[in-house]
Formats: structure tokens, C-alpha cells, sequence
């Protein structure tokens, strides 16, 4: 059985060829047209000199060319790869050269910067600009309307075919260095992301690639809702992208934001409009603010076909979930603990009368915790280690098999992958995260892990968003120092803050320093600690 994600997508296409796949504003694109589409995309792309395995960059911000990008690729036996679409000229020209891009697929407001960096890759055959309104097609560029608008009812497959082996990357941002390419086989990532297998309607793992398109002909034919899930994150994060993929398996809908900007007004309006049935979000910059707005706005939305709004790589806090829930009492809120390189580690599910803590989660099947030299950790012993995972994992980062070594580990004989994502294991074997180890701030010989002092600073009243760094000290190595969002009306302290803190955590785990700035996240929803300290540093320097 070759489990690639063209085949399976394909399966649905033929078994319902006019149920919607992707909708973005009032834009409806059935499975035929998705399929059409791809193959048109897929051709032009093998015409350009692509060859199997070749690297496709998908610099687009979220839109159904996003997914029909990755269909292409899969299609034609290439390797596709996401692109924050932030980075500046040579951040941008180190991930394309890194990955050995010999196509990309680019939005047409990104033709400047392109521009720029084209001539430092010679590998790239092919630049194929999406047309957007204000900004055409530059005459280096092949025009993507074009392209897709020739696509007929012949099915693309390359000489080469497609394998089970071919790869997805997921570049993981790059806060702590430069970004790595996480290489996954097509088949690991199916069977890390659960086969097919729908907890919430009970379906377990598909067994052939044919059975997909079985799913979702007797879905469509039981006359039930289509499932409409909205990615809010960026398609180019992990959480967004994955998780779309298996709504598509599934024979749903994917259904795109038309702004560049996120607005929960927005996006609730759009909720009720669609019907939709699940939210993708990254934590706390998505979820803050859709219960600000939520709160702001009582009884303005009911939005009765929400079920489930999904995040991972973000903490999550309790009260934001708590007060979700007030609000949408019919919708589970799902938070997993994961990365791009680790998918399965932990998860948590809060639904109405009962939200899980923050930082709280039950390990998946495959999941352990180790200590560093790779003994288990026991539950209940307090004993600090590593969260790995096993079973279906990525083969590496791409060309850097020094990160490689260090991440993927073998414990007990077994292959895991491990991110650096530390946690205490309870004595009911859940287990409590502290944060990842990059991150962790030594103050005076005691270990400081942002994320724990972060989310007990979202605990006082009126804060929005924290960010905790360690700051330079000449007595204790580092200092605790806290970025604080506050929506109140009377500005607290230091001394407020750290008092708050001391009532929750250790007392050296409380922040020594203080600015009060709004806490800036990137479109996945994740800190960039190196420019945050930066920050803290120039803030603290201008007060002194």
C-alpha cells in the first residue's frame, strides 16, 4: 500500500468530485477542480526540469493555492517545503538555498522581495507567481492562474511515479539558529498523524488508500454537514498544514481567512457564515484575543456548528480555556504537545465544566520521558527528563546530521525523537511541561524555564501576554526578566508581579526586571526569545 498523500487525496476527488474541498471567501473549489487544478500545477512544474524529489518552496500566505502547491508536489513526486513568509532577503535566501529549491510558488505582494534574492539561486528553475490584486505577475514569473486554468481531466503522475518514501519538510522556525528541515516520509507522517483514523466519529486507521474515498462518498451520502475546518494559524506552521491535512483525507473542507491580519470578529462571523466545525490555532496568540473579543461581544455569536478548536506548539493556559468554554460550551477544546520533528508526544481535551490545567497532558502510545542519559523517568518521583516519541518519526533534519544526532536518539534499543521538551511525569502518569530546554534561564545554579513563569504571569488580572528571558547579571549568570501585555487600567509593578508569581512558584523563579510593551509573536504564534531579550535589553537600557 503506498501511502502518499496525492493517492489518498485522490481517492476523495474521485469519490466526490463536487463536495467543496477548499473555500476562501466566497471562492468554492470542489474536489474535481482541487484535483484539475494540481495536475495542471504538477505538469508545468515536471515541464520546468523538476525531477523526482526536487524541492518546491511554497512562500504563500494561507489560500487555496497553498494546498493545491502541496498536491502538485505530491502529484509529481517532488518535495515540498513551507517558507515563513517574515524572513527578509538572506533569511530568505539561506532556507532556499538550504533546501536546494528548484521551485517556487510565491504570492504575487512577495515579487520585491523575490526579486532580490533570485539571482543569488541558480538551482531555482522555476518562480510561479499567484496574481493578487495591486500586484501582477512580474515577466520573470510564470503566471499560476494561468497554469491551473489548463488543467484538464488527465491525472498527472511523473515517469518516476510517487513512493510511500517521498518527502514533506517542515522548516521549523529558526529562534534559536538558523532553521532546520525536518524530513518526513510521506508514510511516517500519514501513520504519526493517525492514518485517517477519526476519534471524534469513532473511524479507526484506513486500511487502504481506496478506503478514503469510501469515507467520504458515505459521509456525502448520509446527507451530513460538510466539515468545514478554518485554519487560523498559517499554513506554513505545523499545526495548520497537518491538521488540514487530515481534514482533507476525511473528505471535508478547508476553508481559508481572506485577511492578512488576524481578527476574531472576523473570524467568528466567518465561523457562522460556513457552518464551520473546527478551529487550527497556535495558543495564546489566537486564543487571547478570541476571548477578549468573546467577552466584549456577549451573545453576538453562538456559532452552534463549532466543535473543536485545535492548537499545539503553544502553551495553552487553564483560564483562557475556562473562559472559552463559558462561551462555546458545546465545543472541545484540543491542545497537543508536540513538533514539527515530534508529533504525538501528549495531548489534553477540555470540554464544558471541565478544563485541563495548563501545561497538564497525558502522553500518546509511543511517548515517553527520559533523563538525559536515556533512563526512563518513573511516575511520581519528581525526577525532571526529556519527553521523546517513537514508532513514526522523521528520518532528520535535512543535510544536518549533527542536529540530527542530537534529536533523534536511540533509549532502551528504540529509535525516539527527541525535541527538548522537558516535563515531570505525575504519579497518575500524566505529565506536567516545564518548557524546552533551549530556552531554560540559569539563574544562580537553578534552572528557570520561561514557559512556567509565563504562564503564571497570564494568571494577574489584566494581563494580556508575557514573555520571560534571561537577562545578563554579573552576580547569578542571568536574571529573570518579564515582557508584559497589560490590558488593565492600573499598571502594575515589579513588586506586583513578582509577589503574584512567589504565591504560585519558587521565589527565584520570580522576574527581577520589568517591561511593560506588547509581547510580539510570530504569524505561527510562537516567541522569538533572541529578539524578545534584545528587546528587554534596549527597554531596560532606555529606563536606566
Amino acid at each position: 500500500m503506498v501511502w502518499n498523500y496525492a493517492n489518498l487525496w485522490e481517492s476523495v476527488a474521485d469519490a466526490t468530485p463536487d463536495r467543496p474541498a477548499l473555500i476562501h471567501g466566497e471562492r468554492r473549489l470542489s474536489w474535481c477542480d482541487f484535483d484539475r487544478r494540481a495536475n495542471a500545477l504538477a505538469k508545468a512544474m515536471v515541464d520546468a526540469g523538476l525531477t523526482q524529489q526536487s524541492k518546491v518552496a511554497a512562500y504563500l500566505y494561507n489560500g487555496p493555492e497553498y494546498l493545491e502547491s502541496y498536491y502538485a508536489a505530491f502529484k509529481a513526486g517532488l518535495a515540498p517545503f513551507n517558507t515563513n513568509y517574515r524572513y527578509g532577503g538572506d533569511e530568505l535566501t539561506y532556507l532556499f538555498d538550504n533546501a536546494d529549491a528548484e521551485a517556487v510558488v510565491f504570492h504575487a505582494s512577495f515579487a520585491e522581495m523575490a526579486d532580490k534574492v533570485r539571482g543569488r539561486l541558480p538551482k531555482v528553475k522555476i518562480w510561479i507567481a499567484v496574481p493578487e490584486a495591486g500586484h501582477p505577475v512580474p515577466e520573470w514569473a510564470a503566471d499560476y492562474d494561468a497554469i491551473v486554468a489548463g488543467g484538464g481531466a488527465d491525472r498527472f503522475e511523473a515517469p518516476w511515479g510517487r513512493t510511500a518514501d517521498d518527502l514533506l519538510i517542515m522548516y521549523t522556525g529558526g529562534t534559536t539558529g538558523m532553521p532546520k528541515g525536518v524530513m518526513w516520509r510521506q508514510e511516517d507522517l500519514f501513520k504519526a498523524l493517525g492514518g485517517g483514523a477519526n476519534l471524534l466519529l469513532g473511524l479507526p486507521p484506513l486500511e487502504t488508500v481506496a478506503e478514503a474515498g469510501q469515507r467520504a462518498k458515505a459521509v456525502d451520502a448520509s446527507g451530513a454537514p460538510l466539515n468545514i475546518t478554518i485554519p487560523v494559524a498559517p499554513l506554513m506552521h505545523a499545526t495548520g498544514q497537518f491538521i488540514s491535512f487530515g481534514t482533507l483525507i476525511g473528505g471535508g473542507a478547508v476553508a481559508t481567512l481572506t485577511g492578512r491580519k488576524f481578527d476574531p470578529a472576523v473570524l467568528f462571523d466567518e465561523v457562522e457564515r460556513l457552518e464551520a466545525a473546527g478551529l487550527i490555532i497556535v495558543g495564546p496568540a489566537f486564543a487571547a484575543p478570541m476571548l477578549e473579543t468573546l467577552d466584549a461581544n456577549p451573545g453576538r455569536w453562538t456559532m452552534p456548528s463549532l466543535k473543536r478548536i485545535a492548537s499545539s506548539g503553544a502553551m495553552w493556559g487553564l483560564e483562557n480555556k475556562q473562559g472559552l468554554l463559558k462561551h462555546l460550551p458545546n465545543v472541545m477544546l484540543m491542545d497537543s504537545l508536540g513538533s514539527s520533528e515530534a508529533l504525538g508526544l501528549a495531548s489534553s481535551t477540555s470540554g464544558a465544566g471541565q478544563a485541563t490545567g495548563t501545561a497538564k497532558f497525558v502522553t500518546g502510545p509511543n511517548a515517553a520521558v527520559f533523563t538525559e542519559d536515556g533512563v526512563r523517568v518513573e511516575a511520581g518521583s519528581g525526577v525532571r527528563g526529556l519527553v521523546a516519541v517513537g514508532g513514526h518519526t522523521p528520518i532528520g533534519y535535512y543535510k544536518d546530521e549533527e542536529k540530527s544526532a542530537k534529536t533523534f536518539r536511540t533509549f532502551e534499543g528504540r529509535r525516539w525523537s527527541v525535541p527538548g521538551d522537558w516535563a515531570t511525569v505525575e504519579a497518575d502518569g500524566s505529565i506536567t511541561l516545564l518548557g524546552r530546554g533551549s530556552q531554560v534561564i540559569n539563574t544562580g545554579g537553578e534552572k528557570v524555564f520561561p514557559e512556567e513563569v509565563e504562564e503564571a504571569l497570564k494568571r494577574f488580572p489584566g494581563v494580556r501576554d508575557a514573555a520571560v528571558v534571561g537577562l545578563p547579571d554579573p552576580r547569578f549568570g542571568e536574571r529573570i526578566g518579564a515582557i508584559v501585555d497589560f490590558g488593565g487600567d492600573n499598571l502594575p509593578t515589579l513588586a506586583d508581579l513578582s509577589a503574584h508569581v512567589k504565591g504560585l512558584l519558587a521565589d527565584y523563579k520570580a522576574p527581577r526586571e520589568l517591561v511593560l510593551a506588547p509581547v510580539a509573536r510570530a504569524p505561527n504564534g510562537k516567541l522569538d526569545y533572541k529578539a524578545l531579550k534584545a528587546q528587554a535589553i534596549a527597554a531596560l537600557a532606555a529606563d536606566a
